[in-house]
């Protein structure tokens, strides 16, 4: 039988490994009120901060709307040719994956009211600084290893050898 020590220790890697992980943000476009006519897009994205990794959704009545990912051009003059993409269902999730200016338009003629939206990707922030590894370089040798989303071999490595060390097999 293990200890209520050894089961505690087990508790806090536990809590150490999983609290590292990252997760992207979901930025519903227009908020409570959707992708619709004669709402000011332009005031929501301002107050949004997007960054790689994030997504934009788009929640609207599929029979009435659509989303399309326009240049600038496009969304100058609310025209989907040469558009990059194009989503009907009415609950589009679409990946924000490069750091780049964004423009989305409605594609049936909605764009002229205001169904138009364009935003702005950042590079992902650095990571804490405790993130970085412990050991340091000199100067002029290669940049220290950064450990991304939450070291995930060591999480997996932790959990088999607690399952097999408390008794309960394999996960």
């Amino acid at each position: 039988m293990v200890s209520s020590s050894a089961q505690f220790i087990f508790l806090c890697f536990f809590i150490l490994f999983s609290a590292t992980a990252t997760t992207a943000t979901d930025h519903i476009v227009g908020a409570n009120k959707g992708w619709n006519p004669s709402i000011n897009y332009t005031l929501w994205a301002n107050n949004q901060t997007f960054y790689v990794g994030d997504l934009i959704s788009f929640r609207y009545q599929k029979t009435q709307y659509n989303v399309f990912e326009v240049n600038q051009t496009g969304y100058d003059n609310c025209t989907t040719e040469g558009a990059l993409g194009n989503w009907t269902s009415g609950k589009d999730f679409i990946p924000l994956n490069e750091t780049k200016r964004y423009y989305f338009i409605c594609g049936n003629g909605q764009c002229f009211n205001g169904m138009k939206v364009t935003i702005l990707v950042h590079p992902l922030p650095p990571p804490p600084s405790g993130s970085i590894a412990a050991n340091s370089t000199p100067s002029g040798s290669a940049a220290p290893v950064v450990f991304h989303k939450g070291l995930v071999g060591l999480r997996a490595f932790v959990l088999a050898f607690a399952s097999i060390w408390f008794g309960s097999g394999w996960i």
